[in-house]
């Protein structure tokens, strides 16, 4: 299986998504490709902010190896699920993917904790740390979930 989490710069919430899925996969035993990428290019090569590194830490979970990427089309083909944070991240993977499109195996993350209500993943980009914590604990309950719809 291979999964990945998109948001704007890659650099607050998809690395979160991937730190947490990563961490809950392996434990697990579950051999899972798991990436992030933004729709934007403001951060390719950075490492995830500091927020996002100090809160995964903080919870156990050491994401500060990631570095920014932007999401390609040939993502589109690659990866089985593709996982966005907001309905602005999912319209823009859907516009760089172009012809490689495939509206089965993308969706908006929090459509796994509350199937057709497309809610967003709160950006903690411009807040304070407890934002960040709040993001993840969200983030969390969703990949929670995930893996045990994917497992049945």
């Amino acid at each position: 299986m291979k999964v990945l989490f998109v948001c704007l710069g890659n650099i607050c919430r998809s690395p979160l998504a991937e730190g947490i899925f990563r961490s809950k996969t392996q434990a697990l035993g579950l051999d899972w490709e798991i990436d992030s990428a933004g729709t934007a290019g403001y951060h390719v090569g950075e490492s995830p902010h500091r927020l996002s590194q100090k809160t995964a830490k903080f919870y156990g979970i050491d994401i500060s190896a990631q570095k920014c990427r932007q999401f390609i089309a040939e993502d589109m083909e690659f990866f089985d699920r593709i996982y966005t944070m907001d309905q602005d991240n999912f319209a823009e993977v859907k516009r760089i993917s172009r012809e490689k499109w495939n509206p089965a195996k993308t969706d908006l993350l929090l459509n796994s904790l509350y199937p057709g209500k497309n809610n967003s993943v709160p950006d903690p980009w411009y807040g304070e740390e407890p934002g960040y914590h709040e993001v993840f604990k969200l983030i969390e309950k969703a990949c929670d979930k995930i893996i045990e719809e994917v497992k049945r």
